[in-house]
């Protein structure tokens, strides 16, 4: 186990690095998508209550066609595409895809329900070229709404831990449906045990809507934030979106689905979300520079109480390039109404050498230098 984490950690350096050019291009322009979410297989191993985004009977879409959609998605000039279903573990050439992705030069990602996981099937998706996979873990216990439980899944998760080169994020749920939740810290702390990444999840309605948290599950979310000691950009999600989630509040943000985030279906038709199906529904081999354009200013009525936190985190990106100032303020609130905001040491770096003076000064000589390089490295400039 440690020899794959060590593995996985220096990998992740490449990762990161990749990560960041991307961030940076996108921060450079809003004229392509962040992330794509392309669905290989309408069908599911498992039948979770609580679930609207599988059947039984689907085929796989075929490779071809999976090739095709790729291609056209690289085309738009997307950077990260995740494959989602059903359950794309069930897609037999789901490896030929995440080599598609990765000879376009963009991010592949992967959320899955972790049954189907083997150590061969893990070290399949390690030469696929597979750098990023979630599963979310909804219980200790299976019940009747979810079998996605860490009784079942933990020794998949230790497969992971033991053979996998791709970063793992494991995501515990809150919400309405979950009896137990105190099972999200458990789970959460099971991921950290393991040397994964964590996040947590607001259950939603089936419409991507917020289901508010009671007082006990207030409690377990903050027990949760102490102790999974997130990383700056999970830090700034978490005080942009989270907390007004877990208080049941609206958020105001601009969604940009349909732009900077899309929901490409079985059928190839391109939607905002899965819990927005519907609209636009345009073919994606129809779809252009104009739709993305358009669907950038749309407002959309779901937003102030969606909790599809994908759709957030593009989001964010947007607002650092509109806005950055504004952006960090709101990432890193003070701890105190007046004071500055509370950045962390690397951000506070960038932020001199990338942000002009507030007070209108011109950039320092070594700043403006300093910048040049980095934007080269970057491939900004």
């Amino acid at each position: 186990m440690r020899l794959a984490r060590a593995v996985r950690n220096l990998r992740s350096f490449e990762r990161r690095f990749r990560q960041t050019r991307m961030i940076a291009r996108a921060i450079k322009s809003r004229q392509h998508p962040i992330l794509a979410h392309i669905i290989p297989i309408r069908r599911c191993n498992l039948s979770c209550a609580y679930c609207n985004e599988y059947d039984k009977v689907s085929s796989p879409v075929s490779l071809a066609e999976m090739q095709r959609r790729i291609d056209l998605l690289a085309a738009l000039g997307t950077a990260i595409i995740t494959f989602s279903g059903g359950e794309p573990l069930l897609h037999p050439e789901l490896d030929e895809m995440i080599r598609g992705i990765r000879a376009h030069g963009m991010i592949a990602t992967l959320i899955t329900n972790g049954y189907l996981l083997t150590p061969d099937r893990i070290h399949r998706l390690n030469r696929a070229g597979l750098e990023h996979l979630q599963i979310s873990v909804d219980n200790v216990q299976p019940d009747a709404v979810s079998t996605k439980s860490l009784k079942v899944l933990d020794k998949r998760l230790q497969w992971l831990a033991e053979h996998a080169e791709f970063d793992v994020n494991i995501n515990s749920v809150l919400g309405a449906g979950v009896q137990n939740p105190e099972d999200a810290l458990t789970i959460t702390r099971r991921a950290l045990e393991l040397g994964f990444e964590t996040t947590v999840g607001i259950v939603h309605d089936h419409s991507g809507q917020l289901q508010p948290l009671q007082d006990e599950e207030k409690a377990v979310y903050k027990q949760i934030q102490n102790e999974r000691k997130p990383a700056f950009w999970a830090f700034a999600y978490d005080n942009l979106f989270h907390k007004n989630l877990a208080l049941g509040q609206p958020n105001d943000w601009h969604c940009r689905a349909g732009s900077r985030y899309l929901y490409i279906c079985e059928d190839g038709l391109v939607h905002y979300c899965s819990q927005q199906r519907g609209y636009p529904a345009i073919p994606l081999e129809n779809y252009t520079h104009e739709d993305l354009d358009r669907e950038y200013w749309t407002r959309k009525p779901c937003a102030p109480y969606c909790t599809i936190s994908c759709v957030h985190r593009v989001a964010m990106i947007d607002l650092v390039r509109e806005k950055p100032r504004e952006a960090l303020a709101r990432f890193f609130p003070p701890t105190t109404p007046g004071a500055a905001a509370r950045l962390p040491l690397g951000i506070n770096v960038l932020s001199s050498i990338f942000l002009p003076p507030e007070n209108g000064k011109p950039q320092n000589p070594i700043a403006k230098a300093t910048a040049g390089v980095a934007m080269r490295l970057f491939g900004i400039k």
